[in-house]
């Protein structure tokens, strides 16, 4: 299945010049968003997952169905001020200022084996604060999936220098 041909290009969104990648086309897809999870899971089950972490907010979507696949717990990474018990945070940069993702501080035990899953990696800033946030908590990133890679903007190069193994299903070109 292409699931490339899933996933809608919205242009000029949410800026001019942005070409935004939406899977959303893909999701409602069955046959896709099947495929689209078990080429996600496959490369992990022989690998000793504990959890996998999904990035707010798509990576919720995938990181579920990923976890489920793959028989394990799932723990969402959210963006600051929206988990209600104690949380820990990892701040980080945008364009234009900075932002903070969290995780529940109990949410990941010492040398828990953890698989980041997100839905795109464009510049790599949310990313890199997903594997340190784990790391903060001695967690240990085992890997990083993405359905889609933005290869101009280099964010799966850097999470990879990190020592984090990555893997993405499709690849658009530019940003």
């Amino acid at each position: 299945m292409d699931i490339k041909s899933l996933v809608r290009t919205i242009p000029d969104y949410p800026s001019p010049g942005i070409q935004f990648r939406d899977i959303t086309t893909l999701l409602h897809h069955a046959e896709g968003f099947e495929a689209c999870i078990a080429r996600l899971a496959d490369p992990y089950k022989s690998m000793n997952i504990d959890v996998v972490a999904g990035i707010e907010a798509r990576g919720f979507i995938l990181g579920g169905a990923v976890a489920d696949r793959l028989g394990t717990g799932f723990v969402p990474i959210r963006k600051q001020g929206k988990l209600p018990a104690k949380t820990i945070g990892e701040t980080y940069e945008l364009e234009y200022g900075t932002d903070e993702v969290e995780i529940h501080a109990d949410a990941i035990d010492p040398d828990t084996n953890v698989l980041i899953v997100d839905d795109l990696i464009a510049t790599g800033g949310t990313a890199c604060a997903a594997v340190n946030l784990i790391r903060k908590v001695k967690g240990n990133v085992v890997g990083a999936c993405f359905v889609i890679d933005l290869p101009d903007l280099g964010g799966l190069k850097i999470v990879e220098e990190m020592g984090v193994p990555c893997k993405s299903l499709i690849e658009f070109e530019g940003d």
